[in-house]
């Protein structure tokens, strides 16, 4: 986009509301977001950084919206968080997060990668491969467990980290893939996997997933179980309980997902947790770590 038509863009926002909310919240994810188990004096720096996220993620997805229209408001959010518009209300989440990371010292990037990966989501609606779903996995998921890390202070785990975010977005993607190219006509399986098994993105479409279609779908579960192998080691490298606790949660609730991806077609239906399971990954998680920790307390103690 060129100067002119990005400033036409800039104008074209101004005069609608930006935001487009979805209705989506933190009760729709498939992870917690800010949950009771993190320490109360960082969960509003958590609720301020998803409150951000998720403002837009929704244009990005708003069917309603030309891609022109959606990359003028997130470049307005993007601007925002760089300190460029500090006295525009339209853009109060980006300002307020903004003042949020300043005050603890963790960079913007983390959420500017974010918003980043929802401009390409407003003009790139296919991946070529999965190294290329990656790249965008890198940008899309990964900040989020970035961010939870440097908050709690956590000096590594990067890798583990990056790993079960993108494993994460993978099974998300998975689960919405046939609305998500009915409403965007945007398809995050590899094209190089479709034109393999001889289908088109239109399979889709279909009332249920073909064989060649669930083929590619196991395909991508694979690369999810890859995932969850680096990601395995994540809980145990974190000093804080509180984080560990819901990384182990949530590392449950994506290897259970990853089941019923494995048993149930997300082609002919939605496929997630009903309220229990998730419960009960919430209890195995939580319970796991506490008793690790206990023990080594104990061990440390001889």
């Amino acid at each position: 986009m060129n100067p002119d038509t990005h400033s036409e863009s800039l104008l074209v926002a101004s005069s609608a509301f930006i935001e487009t909310p979805s209705g989506k919240n933190t009760g729709t994810e498939n992870f917690p977001v800010g949950s009771w188990l993190l320490p109360a004096h960082l969960r509003p720096h958590v609720a301020l950084f998803y409150a951000l996220a998720r403002a837009t993620d929704d244009i990005a997805d708003n069917p309603n919206l030309s891609p022109e229209e959606k990359l003028a408001r997130l470049d307005g959010f993007d601007m925002a968080l760089t300190g460029k518009l500090i006295d525009d209300s339209r853009y109060e989440k980006s300002i307020r997060l903004l003042k949020s990371l300043t005050d603890i010292g963790i960079t913007t990037n983390h959420s500017r990668d974010l918003i980043s990966a929802f401009k390409q989501d407003a003009v790139k609606l296919r991946y070529r491969d999965w190294n290329d779903l990656m790249n965008y996995c890198d940008h899309s998921a990964a900040p989020v467990g970035r961010f939870l890390l440097d908050l709690h202070g956590e000096p590594c785990g990067y890798e583990a980290s990056d790993a079960l975010c993108n494993a994460l977005q993978v099974i998300n993607h998975l689960q919405d893939c046939k609305d998500d190219y009915l409403a965007l006509d945007r398809v995050y399986i590899p094209e190089n996997w479709l034109a393999e098994s001889g289908i088109t993105v239109a399979a889709l479409g279909d009332t249920c997933a073909s064989r060649e279609l669930r083929g590619i779908l196991d395909r991508c579960l694979d690369g999810v179980e890859n995932l969850l192998v680096t990601a395995r080691a994540l809980p145990d490298l974190l000093k804080s309980r509180r984080l560990a606790m819901e990384t182990e949660m949530i590392y449950r609730v994506a290897v259970r997902l990853t089941q019923l991806l494995r048993q149930n077609d997300p082609v002919a239906g939605r496929v997630a947790l009903s309220p229990f399971a998730f419960l009960l990954c919430s209890v195995k998680g939580v319970s796991s770590v506490l008793f690790k920790f206990r023990r080594n307390v104990a061990h440390s103690g001889l």
